[in-house]
């Protein structure tokens, strides 16, 4: 790396001691002794690994830079005394340092956290594009991949290693919890193919690392300044399915149907709209027996003959059940409008329920 050689290079001398970086195939990629670069030292790269602190042995003196995670440079110090301790040190802080900046001003998956976080002004970003090379009217999705169970495993490490392609895919830490991966689709039939990539990450999570994952895809994009509005798609994405579908592991933005309308809604108006609707009696007078034949009731499009013959019940005992719905609540479910008004009434009451500042009564 070019910026790591030239402050070596300014360096040597105060140091007065060889001095130089490898990086984390233990190649040495600068050096005060130029005839040094490229020589090979994976014996380096294995002692740190162990303990990720300085470590001093065959007549130097070596610091990683990076996560214990993952190491991705080692600065080294002739000698193996207190003094070489004490300068691999500083190297270290100041390398890393430098790159911070560095990738700050001229790394592409910073700049891209920037956008979906809001850190960049809509101004900026069409000149940080130009200056990067950036591709801005390439097709790109959001996908938020939330990690229920981690363990001792990084979040972030699974991701990458499923997208390796940092010049198409940029993988973002955004939390404890939380991976962004930020995805180029490049053609037609990757786009068909967006929820096959969500349910692949799913997969592999849980085959491979015995994780459990829930993942928020957001809307496709091709401009990059819009790269904020498909991240927050795929927060609502998430947020929306645990509270309508929480079985499901992928939950696309685009097809959360009614379900985003109601979480749109003032709580004041939820609340009102179920007393409205439930005014003759409390939904919570039905029983679980009856909330599952409602259930079943809607998954066969409003068929009595079918719905009965899925919960192996006979036609009249279904009608019976519908009738005491009708008399409890007011609503015939075997007419369309009272269906569609009950199925809202009944995401509307999941809506509120899932939030613990409303207490509805009704």
């Amino acid at each position: 790396m070019k910026l790591f050689q030239g402050l070596i290079y300014q360096m040597k001398d105060a140091v007065n001691r060889m001095i130089g970086v490898i990086d984390d195939r233990g190649t040495v990629i600068a050096c005060s002794q130029l005839t040094r670069i490229g020589e090979v030292r994976r014996d380096a790269v294995e002692e740190i690994s162990y303990s990720f602190d300085s470590v001093a042995f065959n007549g130097y003196t070596y610091k990683p830079i990076g996560s214990h995670a993952h190491i991705e440079y080692i600065v080294f110090v002739e000698g193996e005394d207190e003094l070489a301790k004490s300068t691999s040190q500083l190297l270290s802080v100041s390398l890393s340092n430098i790159k911070t900046l560095y990738d700050e001003k001229y790394d592409k998956t910073n700049f891209i956290k920037n956008i979906i976080l809001d850190n960049i002004l809509p101004g900026d970003i069409y000149i940080k594009s130009k200056e990067l090379h950036f591709d801005n009217e390439v097709n790109r999705v959001v996908f938020l991949i939330r990690f229920i169970n981690k363990g001792d495993i990084i979040p972030f490490d699974v991701v990458q290693n499923m997208f390796p392609d940092k010049n198409r895919d940029y993988v973002i830490s955004v939390g404890e919890n939380d991976v962004v991966l930020v995805k180029e689709m490049k053609n037609a039939s990757e786009l068909k193919n967006i929820e096959s990539i969500a349910k692949d990450i799913v997969d592999t999570a849980s085959s491979e690392f015995l994780l459990k994952v829930v993942v928020g895809i957001g809307t496709t994009v091709s401009n990059i300044k819009d790269l904020a509005r498909s991240y927050k798609d795929s927060q609502v994405a998430i947020s929306v399915g645990s509270i309508f579908e929480p079985e499901k592991s992928t939950i696309n933005y685009e097809n959360l149907g009614i379900g985003r309308l109601i979480y749109q809604l003032p709580s004041t108006l939820c609340e009102m709209f179920l007393q409205e609707v439930f005014k003759r009696g409390s939904l919570d007078s039905l029983d679980r027996e009856t909330l599952v034949t409602i259930q079943a009731f809607f998954e066969n499009n409003l068929n009595v003959s079918e719905t009965s013959r899925k919960l192996f019940v006979h036609r009249n005992t279904l009608v019976y059940r519908l009738e005491k719905i009708k008399k409890l609540t007011g609503l015939d479910l075997r007419e369309f409008e009272h269906a569609i008004t009950f199925k809202v009434a009944l995401m509307v009451k999941k809506y509120v329920q899932a939030k613990p500042s409303l207490a509805f009564t009704g």
